[in-house]
């Protein structure tokens, strides 16, 4: 009966004028965090201005991502160094697909772009030794070799 009391009278439509801004920092910090999640992620890389923040003692949660964001879209940068032995351009894939669906699930914008660049390779350290050793011994070898062609 009570329904039939609201049907004949005009239904009054409230609009609200409520914005939700999310800081760029905040989608950075997403970026990061997803990003070193993706196996062979070896460490984001960050430029000046994260350098100078880990000299001051701040901790930077978005290093090595800068984002751009236009009303509700997003373009993301993201710089990182990855593992020696990797295919780089699979575990590029997966950051950006990781990147672009985290973003869009906890913020409801449209990531348009998620642009990795790598800057780096993480050599192991037995790799690095190995190569110590045998550059060692290279050069080792081509000073025995030198006085030889100098008495031929």
């Amino acid at each position: 009966m009570a329904d039939n009391i609201m049907e004949g009278l005009p239904v009054e439509e409230i609009t609200n004028e409520d914005k939700l801004k999310i800081a760029e920092e905040v989608i950075e910090i997403i970026a990061s965090i997803e990003a070193s999640k993706v196996p062979c992620v070896a460490a984001m890389s960050g430029g000046f201005t994260d350098g100078l923040a880990g000299i001051l003692g701040k901790k930077n949660l978005g290093k090595g991502v800068r984002v751009e964001t236009e009303e509700n879209n997003v373009i993301v940068h993201i710089s990182l160094i990855v593992e020696y032995g990797c295919k780089i351009h699979l575990v590029a894939r997966e950051v950006q697909n990781v990147v672009r669906n985290a973003i869009q699930d906890m913020t409801g914008m449209n990531v348009t772009e998620v642009n990795v660049n790598i800057v780096g390779i993480n050599i192991p350290k037995e790799i690095k030794d190995n190569k110590e050793v045998k550059e060692v011994k290279e050069t080792k070898e081509l000073k025995e070799k030198e006085p030889e062609e100098i008495e031929a």
